[in-house]
């Protein structure tokens, strides 16, 4: 499977931006889509994920109640709703593809999108 991450962009702290992950090459089906971040010299951390199949969704303590991933069955893409911005969140965005169920570990994920940049400045 191939992925297409995009979106990413500058933004002042408190404002928004919206990531997108498009999958080409297999069905989504029995599959997890999730993103994860890495900022300059960390470790690339766990943001969010959705499962295609029923839509159950898992988001990381750092961005709960601010960021929303959802999905796009027909466009066989992944959206991450990104509100409330900090400068904090500044990192390349990953999307990732895991066989089953949500997960949150690195490990689990197989295909990985060219990642998307994000900044926010304050």
């Amino acid at each position: 499977v191939q992925l297409q991450a995009s979106g990413g962009g500058l933004v002042q702290a408190g404002g928004s931006l919206r990531l997108s992950c498009v999958a080409s090459g297999r069905a989504l089906n029995g599959y997890t889509v999730g993103w994860f971040r890495q900022a300059p010299g960390k470790e690339r951390e766990f943001v969010a994920a959705v499962t295609w199949n029923d839509g159950t969704k898992g988001n990381g303590d750092s961005v709960k109640g601010r960021f929303t991933i959802s999905r796009d069955n027909d466009g066989n893409t992944v959206y991450l709703q990104m509100n409330s911005l900090k400068p904090e969140d500044t990192a390349v965005y990953y999307c990732g593809t895991s066989p089953g169920i949500i997960a949150i570990y690195e490990r689990r994920y197989e295909y990985w999108g060219q990642g998307t940049l994000v900044t926010v400045s304050s």
